[in-house]
């Protein structure tokens, strides 16, 4: 009997050791989401007035003439370039450039210089996605110092 006491207390640990337990599920996991990036848009905006009308001349007092580049799109997650060229109509020559960085702010101002008395030339602003290169936006209008 004593032999029974002992195997009835052994046998459910033995069975237990030989249990298998049940299969755990493979790990799910979740399918990576991808946010595509939003075209960007921008405006240009000359401090003293409003957002410009790109069928117009502008004209800046002396040699020189702020303006506003404002990202109305949401910034890309790795920020945008921006780039303003200015060339002189009569001959396309270039008489500014400038290339910025921005990764937070909105509103970039930019001081557009070198340009001179009674000449038109053509602003060309370029905005351009850091992360997707071919995300880009162009705006173009013309300005000319006064005399």
């Amino acid at each position: 009997m004593r032999k029974y006491k002992i195997l009835l207390v052994a046998l459910p640990f033995m069975l237990m050791a030989c249990s298998k337990g049940g299969d755990s599920p493979a790990p799910v996991i979740p399918p990576v989401v991808v946010v595509p990036e939003l075209d960007i848009a921008f405006k240009v905006e000359i401090p003293v007035s409003t957002e410009i009308d790109y069928t117009k001349i502008y004209g800046a007092i002396g040699g020189a003439q702020d303006i506003n580049v404002n990202v109305t799109s949401t910034l890309p997650k790795d920020g945008v370039t921006i780039d303003v060229k200015v060339t002189k109509d009569s001959d396309n020559s270039s008489i500014f450039n400038k290339n910025i960085s921005s990764t937070t702010a909105a509103t970039n101002a930019i001081s557009i210089n070198s340009l001179t008395a009674g000449v038109l030339s053509t602003a060309t602003v370029v905005v351009t996605s850091k992360s997707k290169s071919t995300n880009t936006a162009t705006k173009t209008f013309k300005i000319a110092a006064k005399s």
